[in-house]
């Protein structure tokens, strides 16, 4: 099928256009080719130097900004549930840019996440062996001058590492926690609570080694605690994601600040469009993108679909991709409660 190259148009997300927007041909021969841009949303090459993800448009309604002030007010976590797609991570990162609060700390949970690994670790073992290292062949004396330093092999977790006192919060995003363990909700409850941690490897040490230095979850940046305990100035801007999986204890629930992000309509899916591909006042309708966000709606409405599935249909579209819009949704739009 031939490819439909539209007119002149304004930035697309500065996409190249090409005659043929096939890259791969299928047919066995190999040919030099040139890439046209990436989607502004899977674009790596504007991360910050702390390697967090670079400014990306985020829009949700006045009601649920107030919902979001409110836990910044309160210096309470946010809870943050929806369907897939509806942008409960992306809501972090926007937090974080619009405050200027720097890189984002991430914390994903699974079933096998402990409070401990996002707390702390303590590489026993890598110290043992270093302090083995020096020793001479014979085993009986020691030839180094000190002991391989401890906080060399203490680095603070994510949320250990949100808790390290500054003059600003830090942001930290507990991604799904609905898939941790039953427990974890009420592990986490004393560290909201006291907003502090003790690092018993490091509060056992002599007087004199009251103050350690320790990595954070930053690899290149690291903290001096006093006496084993980290304790936080400014709590910190805490988003809780969860996709209603299970529920949460009463006593975790009220401690958190609840937002439940609605689905898009129809209004706030034009303006997420324009905004992720800088698309101009009333852009919406160029190629039968109001064919492409009727579709979407119809096919929402049967089964969950999330609002990047569309913007990816739009971003081909544009592009010079000439499917219909039945056959570009069928490539891009996969109802995500269907196993593929």
């Amino acid at each position: 099928m031939k490819a439909h190259v539209p007119q002149e148009q304004p930035d697309a997300g500065d996409e190249e256009v090409h005659d043929d927007w096939r890259l791969f041909k299928g047919d066995g021969r190999a040919r030099q080719s040139t890439f046209p841009k990436a989607p502004p949303w899977r674009r790596f090459d504007s991360a910050g130097a702390d390697g967090q993800r670079g400014e990306r448009p985020y829009l949700i309604g006045p009601a649920e900004v107030d919902v979001v002030n409110a836990a910044l007010l309160l210096r309470r976590p946010l809870l943050v549930t929806g369907h897939p797609g509806t942008g409960k991570s992306s809501l972090a990162y926007a937090i974080a840019h619009e405050l200027s609060l720097g890189g984002v700390l991430h914390w994903p949970v699974n079933s096998r996440t402990t409070l401990q690994e996002a707390l702390y670790s303590y590489d026993a073992i890598g110290r043992l062996r270093e302090a083995n290292m020096r020793r001479d062949p014979r085993g009986d004396q020691d030839v180094s001058a000190e002991e391989p330093d401890i906080g060399s092999y203490v680095r603070l977790g994510p949320l250990g590492t949100a808790l390290v006192p500054s003059a600003i919060p830090r942001v930290l995003l507990v991604d799904e926690l609905d898939k941790g363990d039953v427990d974890l909700p009420n592990d986490l409850l004393n560290v909201f609570e006291e907003g502090e941690f003790e690092i018993p490897e490091l509060s056992r040490l002599a007087e004199e080694r009251s103050s350690v230095r320790v990595r954070t979850a930053a690899s290149s940046v690291w903290t001096d605690v006093e006496r084993g305990h980290v304790r936080c100035s400014e709590f910190p801007v805490v988003v809780i994601t969860s996709n209603g999986e299970r529920d949460f204890p009463p006593a975790f629930l009220r401690r958190c600040v609840r937002l439940d992000l609605p689905e898009p309509d129809e209004e706030r899916l034009r303006a997420i469009i324009s905004a992720h591909l800088h698309l101009g006042s009333g852009d919406t309708n160029t190629d039968g993108m109001d064919e492409l966000l009727r579709a979407f709606l119809a096919r929402r409405a049967r089964g969950e679909l999330a609002t990047d599935q569309l913007l990816n249909a739009v971003f081909l579209r544009r592009g010079g991709v000439d499917l219909d819009a039945d056959g570009l949704l069928d490539a891009v739009l996969h109802s995500l409660g269907r196993t593929v």
